[in-house]
């Protein structure tokens, strides 16, 4: 497994009902969490993710990936919708993530 990026210990703090979110599904929350899994590997890997409404997608090299935020199947909870999501969209790009309490890893 290849460390990807530290999970960003702040982003808690911008979770429902402490931080004011309509959408439902924590999108500041989960900005915040996928935007430091962009980046490039040290052997020329490129690791994208981003957010289009509650579609997330995942491209790992030449490997793609999409997931949902799924509130009504998984979980009102933020954290748990966007695990999953991440979970869908890299079974699908055939890679496997692995996100702990302090960081997010990948096994390409």
């Amino acid at each position: 497994m290849i460390k990807i990026c530290d999970l960003d210990q702040t982003a808690k703090e911008k979770l429902p009902p402490a931080f004011t979110d309509k959408s439902g599904i924590g999108v500041h929350y989960t900005d915040a969490i996928i935007k430091p899994m962009n980046k490039t590997l040290e052997d020329g890997t490129r690791i994208a993710c981003k957010r289009k409404g509650l579609k997330i997608m995942l491209v790992v090299g030449t490997k793609k990936g999409e997931g949902l935020m799924r509130r009504l199947d998984v979980s009102k909870d933020p954290v748990v919708m966007l695990e999953s999501a991440l979970q869908e969209a890299s079974k699908v790009a055939d890679v496997e993530l692995k996100i702990t309490d302090s960081e997010i890893l990948i096994s390409p």
